[in-house]
C-alpha cells in the first residue's frame, strides 16, 4: 500500500497542464469526496499496527503534494488569463501606428531652410503681430507713402499703430536692430493681407525672406546666391531678373526661374513662356540700413523674399492653395512618403 502511495505522490509531482479544466480533474481524481485521498484515508483502519504511522505520513504527503500542485497551476494559469484578457492574444503580431505626414508647408519651408544653412545662414523669427515702425517705417515706408497701398493690411482696430504683419521684412528689421554686421539670415513665417480667397491666393500664406549684409556686398553676389538656390531647389539653373519696384530695395528686381515647356502643365504654369516667377528681391536701400543702427556707408547687403505656399503649390502639384489650410486629413495623408 506504502509503495503505490508513493507512486501517485510521484504521478501528482509529474503532473502538468495548460488547461484550468484539467487541473480541476486533477483536484477531483486525488482531493474529491471520492478522491483517492478518501479511499486511502477509508482504509487506514485495514493498515497493521506497526505499519500505520508511515502509511498516515504517505497520506499527508501526497495530500500537500496534490494541494501545492493545484494551487501553483491554478496561479499560473490564472495569471495567463488576466493578460490574455487585457492585452489578447499575446503570441498575435502586433498591430502596425498609423504614422503621420508632414505638411507640404512644413515640407518646402524645411527644404529652404536646409538649403540656405549650408551656405551660412541662420533662421531668425519674429512676432506675428508687429507695430508700424518695424513692418513699414524702418522699412522706407513712412506714414502716407503711396506703397503702402501695395499691402492690404490688417490693423488692430483698438490701436491703428499695431497690425498682423504683411511680410517677415519685420523679422529682419529686428535683427539687424539687435545684431551687427556681418548679418547673413532667413525669415521663415506667416503673414496676413487682405485678400481675396481663391484657388491662388489667401488671406494668410507662408513667406521665406533672406538678408545678408557685409562689407562690399554686390548685386552679384546676389544672382549667385539665387542661382544657387533655384538648382538646389526646383533642379532649375537658369533664371533671369527683371527690373522691378520694392521701397526697401535699390535696384530691386523680380527672379524668374526658366521651368521649360515639356508638358501641358508647363505651358499653363508658364503661361506658355516657359519662365516662372518665384520671388522678388534687391540691394538693400540704405535708408533701411540707417534706420536700423547699421553705417550705409561702410556696409552694404541684398534682401530677398519668397511665397512659400506658391513653391509648394509648384513642386506638388496642388491645383488649390486653400488645400493648404483645410486639414483635409486625405490630402495631408498623401505626403506621408515625403521627407
Amino acid at each position: 500500500m506504502i509503495e503505490h502511495i508513493h507512486k501517485l505522490i510521484e504521478e501528482a509531482e509529474a503532473f502538468n497542464t495548460q488547461s484550468l479544466e484539467d487541473v480541476e480533474a486533477f483536484r477531483i481524481k486525488f482531493l474529491g469526496k471520492k478522491g483517492l485521498l478518501t479511499e486511502l484515508f477509508a482504509s487506514f483502519k485495514e493498515v497493521p499496527n506497526e505499519q500505520k504511522k508511515d502509511f498516515g505520513q504517505a497520506i499527508n504527503n501526497l495530500k500537500s503534494t496534490a494541494q501545492e500542485k493545484v494551487n501553483t497551476l491554478k496561479q499560473s494559469l490564472t495569471n495567463n488569463v488576466t493578460d490574455n484578457a487585457l492585452f489578447g492574444d499575446l503570441s498575435r503580431p502586433g498591430e502596425s501606428f498609423e504614422i503621420g505626414a508632414r505638411h507640404p508647408i512644413s515640407l518646402v519651408k524645411n527644404q529652404i531652410i536646409d538649403i540656405f544653412s549650408r551656405i551660412g545662414f541662420n533662421v531668425s523669427e519674429g512676432p506675428e503681430i508687429e507695430d508700424d515702425w518695424h513692418n513699414f517705417t524702418a522699412l522706407n515706408l513712412p506714414e502716407h507713402h503711396p506703397a503702402r497701398d501695395m499691402q492690404d493690411t490688417f490693423f488692430i482696430q483698438t490701436d491703428p499703430d499695431i497690425l498682423l504683419r504683411t511680410h517677415t521684412s519685420s523679422v529682419q528689421v529686428r535683427y539687424m536692430e539687435n545684431n551687427q554686421p556681418p548679418i547673413r539670415t532667413i525669415s521663415p513665417g506667416r503673414v496676413y493681407r487682405n485678400e481675396a480667397i481663391s484657388a491662388r491666393s489667401h488671406c494668410f500664406f507662408h513667406q521665406v525672406e533672406g538678408l545678408y549684409i557685409d562689407k562690399n556686398v554686390s548685386f552679384a553676389d546676389l544672382k549667385q546666391t539665387l542661382q544657387y538656390f533655384t538648382t538646389e531647389l526646383f533642379g532649375k539653373s537658369k533664371i533671369r531678373l527683371r527690373p522691378s519696384y520694392f521701397p526697401f530695395t535699390e535696384p530691386s528686381a523680380e527672379v524668374d526661374v526658366y521651368w521649360g515647356l515639356e508638358t501641358e502643365t508647363d505651358y499653363k504654369m508658364t503661361k506658355g513662356t516657359g519662365w516662372l516667377e518665384i520671388m522678388g528681391c534687391g540691394m538693400v536701400d540704405p535708408n533701411v540700413l540707417e534706420n536700423c543702427g547699421i553705417d550705409s556707408k561702410e556696409y552694404s547687403g541684398f534682401a530677398f523674399g519668397m511665397g512659400i505656399d506658391r513653391i509648394a503649390l509648384l513642386l506638388h502639384q496642388i491645383s488649390d492653395i486653400r488645400l493648404l489650410s483645410e486639414n483635409n486629413v486625405r490630402f495631408l495623408e498623401q505626403f506621408k512618403s515625403a521627407l
